[in-house]
């Protein structure tokens, strides 16, 4: 499997309402210093709306102003139907909402 499939593997198991860090999914797609590799295998995204890619952030609970699906109000939007809550700053507390994996 290749590293952009294993960042798909590891985005479709994020549960709504929780999100990970582009670092976090480099971590778990066993390449932990790929995060902006993770960054651009989202952008790259071949099934929206059945890859969660909504779910990851950056690493100080901000959401990617560069969002690939709508730009940074639509994910923020998305995560916010699910439940995760945003500062007056447009982060999220992300150690509260992180998702620890299966």
């Amino acid at each position: 499997m290749g590293f952009f499939e294993r960042v798909y593997d590891v985005v479709m198991r994020i549960p709504q309402g929780k999100v990970l860090s582009y670092g976090d999914v480099a971590k778990l797609a066993g390449s932990p210093h790929a995060s902006r590799q993770v960054g651009w295998a989202l952008h790259c995204n071949p099934r929206p709306g059945e890859i969660p890619c909504h779910r990851v952030i950056f690493k100080d609970g901000s959401v990617s102003s560069g969002f690939a699906f709508g730009g940074p109000q639509v994910q923020r939007a998305m995560l916010e139907a699910e439940g995760v809550v945003f500062d007056e700053n447009n982060k999220t507390d992300i150690d509260k909402y992180r998702w620890e994996g299966d």
